[in-house]
């Protein structure tokens, strides 16, 4: 239920569900976190892709297996989507959506969780959870921090769905790509001209920025950047461009 492809230090992985629109059931979580974990140590490892097979990247949690539910089992369900999440997040690389279709509830967790999104015009993106009874939880608490906190709001207690065009301007994407693969092959050459440790220093950064205080943050960015020098590469690419 999970596709890996990997290649040239780039890592594909895609929901494999399409006949269920990549709907994430326990299997499907279980499996992609194992999928996560075992990347997460690759050597040479440049950048992570996710996407979804067929004509959708994820219809959200599956409803069949969230409707058997109960409060002794809830919460373990949902824990399995937080943990998927925060794999995401704690990859050494940057890890970049590759939306289409639909983007759903715990399929939008897993976009909101990446670090960039480009999504194919006609996408549509909704956390319908409150129509289905139960609050939007987990990695949603990080909507506010991407989209800001009224649309955020917006988001979780209407209910309603909102285009690729909408999502772009909230902020929720950062590309709308008329051909996806190609948006996704552009944004894959830049990111990997760059040097794979400060790429991946800039990514614990940008999370650190989210959630400490602005001192802590700074004192941090200090540390960081003066530790990069140590590898020689950053003073390599500065002579290279003064050539």
């Amino acid at each position: 239920m999970v596709e890996l492809r990997v290649k040239d230090g780039i890592a594909g992985i895609f929901l494999n569900r399409p006949e269920k629109s990549n709907a994430l059931n326990s299997a499907l979580l279980e499996e992609l976190l194992s999928v996560l974990k075992e990347i997460a140590a690759s050597p040479g490892l440049r950048v992570v892709v996710l996407g979804g097979n067929g004509k959708s990247f994820c219809g959200g949690a599956d409803v069949a297996e969230m409707s058997q539910l109960k409060p002794s089992t809830a919460k373990k369900f949902i824990t399995r989507i937080h943990l998927c999440c925060d794999a995401i997040r704690k990859l050494p690389v940057p890890v970049v959506a590759r939306l289409h279709g639909v983007v759903i509830g715990a399929g939008l967790e897993l976009a909101a969780s990446c670090d960039l999104r480009v999504a194919a015009e006609g996408t549509r993106f909704a956390m319908p959870e409150v129509k289905l009874g139960i609050p939007s939880v987990v990695e949603a608490a990080l909507l506010p921090r991407l989209i800001g906190a009224g649309r955020a709001a917006w988001l979780v207690l209407t209910g309603e769905a909102i285009d690729a065009r909408t999502a772009l301007e909230w902020g929720l994407v950062e590309e709308l790509a008329p051909d996806l693969d190609q948006g996704i092959e552009v944004l894959l050459e830049r990111l990997k001209a760059a040097d794979r440790s400060a790429l991946s220093a800039q990514k614990r950064l940008l999370q650190l920025w989210e959630e400490a205080p602005l001192t802590r943050a700074v004192a941090e960015s200090t540390r960081i950047f003066a530790r990069a020098y140590a590898s020689g590469e950053p003073g390599e690419r500065m002579r290279k461009l003064r050539r």
